[in-house]
């Protein structure tokens, strides 16, 4: 890719690319689903400042100063861009002013617009499902993390597969954007955009998802809270009455002690008295 056309189109593609990270950076998601395709977007802008290098050298050789000043002009300005783009990705800190938000193709202005803005939430179903919950405005982030490599038994169950749809890593090959035209480049990254959008979307219907589960067994509990209490009230009914009925025994077992005593006495006294008249 040596057109300097194409190469300003795919900048503008990395910036966008580089603006929907930094968008799942602020909504506390892992933001390395999209760094392999654009690591290798920074390549292929790498290779084609190469062969602009290489054709500026030709234009020098053939002594062509117009295009050659057009052509070193754009490459000027495709370097600094490249620059400034690896600095973003990389978190390098850069010498020149950001042009992440500044695209070179005024058509995509709302594109960037769009990509700029930093939802509080990952979607508005997210929102509706967290609607009306008093503990949702004040609760901190949650970090989200989704496996690459799930398991058998989880790519069996279906309940499990509907409710986490997706993955870390694309698993469609990037399309190969070097015999595109503009408007083609374009539509493609509308497209992924589009996807990235869907994604967002999915994710918050299984967050919802996964939220009502979470009260339903906090129901579940609660409901299991309030057996064990009524259990643990009628255990103390009954050690109650046991305690009663335990120290009734023990009044009866000490009146039982006294009476026997009483009759001891009231034998022996007996025998003594039959003793003094058989001797007399």
């Amino acid at each position: 890719m040596s057109n300097p056309n194409q190469l300003f189109l795919l900048a503008d593609h990395i910036k966008l690319s580089l603006l929907e990270r930094q968008r799942a950076i602020s909504l506390n998601l892992e933001p390395n689903s999209q760094d392999g395709h654009i690591s290798r977007s920074l390549e292929s802008f790498r290779a084609g400042l190469e062969n602009i290098a290489v054709e500026r050298e030709t234009l020098e050789d053939a002594g062509d100063t117009a295009a050659l000043a057009t052509l070193k002009q754009s490459e000027q300005s495709l370097q600094i861009q490249y620059d400034d783009l690896t600095s973003q990705f990389h978190g390098f800190p850069s010498t020149t002013p950001s042009s992440l938000s500044q695209p070179n193709d005024p058509s995509l202005a709302a594109d960037f617009a769009h990509a700029s803005v930093h939802p509080q939430r990952s979607s508005s179903l997210l929102k509706k499902s967290l609607r009306g919950h008093p503990g949702a405005a004040a609760s901190s982030p949650k970090s989200v993390r989704f496996s690459d490599a799930p398991s058998a038994a989880a790519a069996e169950d279906p309940s499990r597969a509907a409710l986490f749809p997706y993955r870390d890593d694309p698993i469609d090959a990037p399309t190969d954007q070097s015999q595109l035209d503009n408007q083609q480049i374009h539509t493609y990254h509308s497209e992924v955009l589009a996807a990235q959008d869907e994604q967002l979307d999915r994710l918050g219907v299984s967050i919802g998802r996964q939220r009502e589960l979470s009260i339903q067994i906090g129901d579940e509990l609660d409901s299991q809270v309030a057996m064990l209490d009524e259990v643990d009230g009628l255990v103390d009914q009954h050690q109650g009455r046991l305690d009663q009925a335990r120290k009734s025994l023990g009044n009866v077992a000490r009146k039982a002690k006294g009476n026997m005593q009483v009759t001891t006495i009231i034998v022996l006294i007996i025998i003594l008295v039959l003793l003094i008249i058989i001797l007399k």
